[in-house]
């Protein structure tokens, strides 16, 4: 099972909700050359996807800030010779991520935006996505290899481990990266740090200090570091420009490049923090939310909890668990009022239209007032074998969710815990969660890294938190008149 982290580290950085689209036939433009109408329709047809996939596009001053700031990058390209050319969305997804696809369409989620301490370094997120469009990345990546599949961080990454390239696993992929919002396409070292350079270029032209690329790119690998370290696991999750090539080196090599271009440009610091105060940070709650090893949903009126050593991650159209003795993802289907239907029904749609997927047998249960109806598949897959689990609870007539979790052979009862704390939640309950958002506070006389930190809403790590959400390094501290953030409840 050690293998699930070598997998996942070599994948790149760059989410795509594409496949078997770009470059298909004819010369690939350079990367001087305009957006084409070719390109323009690509990214015309593919934009509700990639929104739908990342909780939506935001409305209001923070995403009129984010498009102002990615449009004036963005022109720095060449790609377009107006700001209009240009489709910049701030999304409603807590995982740090940005990409771009062919004909102007570039994306940040909210989540990443709050990482950062300056204009400049939403200038060089966007910029570097801007860079994998101008040098058309994704077509020449797809030019090299109609095999360069897309995988998820969850269940994908451990099916094609088990499983192989089989027609179960290759379906197994393709479901459990519905809703995980960590979609990736990989890119080769050299078009990551081609991105890098680009995005550096463009920083210069639109009169931003360089050194951003590096700054933010140093902030995602200690954020990434952080997550591993209270996740109890190591930093392997891919997000963006934190695995490929490996953090430290592009860091370094960032600051090199910008050092080298000469010093100078602005970073519009605190007009930066000023105006993505109050920004949502982590889960939305028509999301569900994730409090430690819990997730919660108020609309859905429901609540989980992750077997010990397990993580979570939330998307769009479901839940992701991932711990190093098994994989599982909890959702939703079209429900008739027949929970042993259902079952069967998930096992069919996880087998493909070819396969003969199916429980050995189904057993009727009662998990804290739900009825609920179980099943498990062992599959075969050369010497070794796995099991594949579907847990699924009816909530309503027409409304059931399930859990599909996937095991080495014998070992799927790891998740037993989390089937069985399946339950509904009051309206108290569904009321009392609340979401959390970033406050920019401005530092007072007698004000402290510890003591500011405390007020962060957060039971564990506080400090740590505080440290990394302001790129303060563990010996820094503060100045009074200096604007930091901090996450709190919202009121």
């Amino acid at each position: 099972m050690a293998r699930i982290s070598r997998k996942i580290l070599a994948l790149g950085a760059a989410p795509l909700a594409l496949t078997g689209c770009m470059g298909a036939g004819g010369a690939i433009p350079s990367a001087s050359a305009p957006i084409t109408q070719t390109e323009a329709q690509q990214g015309a047809q593919y934009h509700p996807q990639l929104l739908a996939e990342f909780g939506g596009a935001m409305t209001g001053t923070h995403a009129q800030y984010v498009e102002q700031v990615g449009k004036n990058i963005a022109v720095q390209s060449g790609l377009g010779n107006a700001r209009e050319a240009f489709t910049v969305s701030l999304l409603n997804s807590p995982v740090h991520n940005a990409f771009a696809v062919p004909g102007g369409y570039i994306y940040t989620t909210r989540q990443l935006v709050t990482l950062m301490n300056n204009e400049a370094e939403l200038a060089g997120v966007l910029g570097h996505e801007v860079g994998h469009v101008a040098a058309r990345h994704s077509q020449r990546r797809q030019a090299e290899s109609q095999k360069n599949t897309l995988l998820g961080g969850g269940l994908a990454i451990l099916s094609g481990i088990l499983l192989g390239d089989s027609g179960l696993g290759n379906t197994l992929s393709r479901t459990f990266m519905e809703g995980s919002q960590m979609l990736t396409l990989k890119f080769s070292r050299q078009q990551e740090l081609e991105a890098d350079d680009l995005g550096i270029q463009y920083l210069g032209r639109a009169g931003y200090d360089q050194r951003a690329m590096g700054t933010v790119l140093a902030s995602l690998a200690a954020q990434n570091g952080l997550d591993a370290r209270l996740a109890g696991r190591n930093a392997s999750v891919p997000e963006w420009a934190s695995t490929h090539p490996d953090p430290a080196s592009r860091v370094q090599s960032a600051l090199s490049k910008a050092s080298a271009a000469g010093a100078g440009g602005v970073t519009n610091r605190d007009t930066f923090l000023t105006r993505i105060d109050g920004m949502l940070y982590g889960d939305d709650p028509a999301q569900g939310m994730i409090e430690g090893s819990t997730f919660i949903h108020p609309e859905m009126r429901l609540a989980f909890t992750a077997p010990q050593g397990f993580y979570m991650v939330n998307g769009t159209r479901a839940v992701s668990i991932q711990g190093q003795g098994g994989q599982a993802q909890m959702t939703l289907a079209a429900y008739s009022g027949n929970l042993e239907t259902y079952v069967r029904q998930q096992f069919t749609a996880l087998g493909g239209q070819n396969s003969t997927l199916a429980p050995a047998q189904l057993e009727r249960t009662t998990v804290n007032g739900l009825p609920a109806v179980y099943g498990t598949a062992r599959v075969n897959n050369g010497q070794s074998q796995v099991d594949v689990v579907v847990f699924a609870y009816e909530f309503a007539r027409d409304r059931a969710y399930h859990f599909t979790a996937i095991a080495p052979a014998g070992r799927a009862a790891t998740f037993n815990p989390m089937f069985q704390s399946m339950r509904r939640i009051t309206q108290v309950e569904a009321t009392s969660v609340v979401p959390k958002q970033l406050q920019v506070v401005t530092v007072a006389r007698g004000d402290t890294v510890a003591s500011l930190a405390r007020r962060m809403a957060y039971d564990s790590a506080q400090e740590d938190r505080f440290r990394v959400l302001n790129a303060l390094s563990s010996s820094a501290t503060l100045t009074p008149g200096q604007k930091v953030k901090l996450v709190v409840r919202a009121r």
